[in-house]
């Protein structure tokens, strides 16, 4: 059977990208038949991707059937994956977040997790010299995976692994590091093709904090005033996404990615005792700034409090 290569629901750039790595060096380098799929509609950034570097965009899938080998990347959270994972036949996790109990497996596999900003650059090292044999297409999903997680190294979780590793890809495509990062997310910031519910799921992830249920949804963005042109209406919106996706609330960040701060919605008193406990801030209108809050994982989630 087929290997299906996937990543997280409202996949980003790496959730797109790294599949398709993972499927090539399967298929090329190990012999084994494997595909890349996705499990959403991929964001406007890995949309990029795909047509900058001339990838196709993997088959869309709802779940999966019983039995089906899969290689789980950029996740190991059973909340961000298809509803029947563990009945698939899971062989292998890489990742680079904290793990998540739930995940079941029908034998031994090979799990990797390391502290990086990016799956891609766990891929990059686990290639090793197999991937002078990679094309172009493959190193520029690579590069832009890595790019897009690090927000051109200014999130804090960047490493100085990603960050050489990234050098040495856009060394190897001639590529201007400063000028390709500036298309994507030039890409990432248009979002007026988006509804209000699409723009609090497109890069969302559930997190409970003491029996609380939240949808965590992150917006990168050059243009930060774009998105908070729509504050009114997102904050709307947000009871409804918060009531047909069983979450208590859903916390939107609009990160501006050049001035290296997070703007808050805070449509409620519940989300603006979240702010204050869990930022520290002083919460005076419907939103709040956040200096130098650029990273989900690092900054925002293990922050936060109720």
């Amino acid at each position: 059977m087929t290997i299906q290569v996937f990543g997280h629901k409202s996949p980003d750039t790496d959730s797109t990208g790294s599949p398709i790595i993972w499927a090539w060096y399967l298929n090329q380098i190990k012999g084994e038949d494997a595909k890349p799929v996705l499990l959403g509609e991929p964001n406007t950034e890995a949309a990029f991707m795909l047509s900058h570097w001339g990838l196709d965009k993997p088959e869309i899938i709802e779940d999966v059937a019983e039995g089906a080998p899969v290689v789980i990347v950029d996740t190991n959270n059973p909340a961000e994956l298809p509803k029947s994972i563990n009945k698939a036949d899971i062989r292998g996790i890489i990742d680079h977040h904290k793990l998540v109990a739930g995940l079941e497996t029908k034998a031994p596999i090979e799990i990797r997790i390391e502290p990086l900003a990016c799956t891609a650059t766990i891929m990059w090292k686990m290639i090793g010299d197999d991937l002078a044999q990679a094309p172009r297409e493959i190193k520029g999903a690579m590069l832009t995976c890595i790019l897009s997680d690090t927000l051109e190294f200014r999130s804090p979780t960047t490493t100085q692994e990603d960050k050489a590793i990234a050098f040495g890809l856009a060394k190897d495509l001639d590529v201007d590091l400063k000028d390709f990062a500036a298309q994507m997310f030039a890409a990432k910031s248009d979002v007026s093709a988006f509804s209000d519910a699409e723009l609090l799921r497109m890069d969302s992830k559930e997190y409970e904090v003491d029996g609380t249920k939240f949808r965590v949804s992150v917006l990168e963005t050059t243009a930060p005033d774009m998105p908070l042109s729509r504050k009114d209406s997102l904050m709307e919106t947000m009871k409804t996404v918060a009531s047909e996706d069983d979450v208590d609330e859903v916390l939107l960040f609009v990160v501006d990615i050049l001035n290296e701060e997070a703007t808050l919605l805070v449509p409620n008193d519940r989300v603006k005792a979240v702010a204050e406990k869990s930022f520290g801030a002083t919460v005076e209108g419907d939103t709040v700034v956040l200096p130098g809050v650029m990273s989900r994982k690092k900054q925002i989630i293990p922050n936060l409090k109720v």
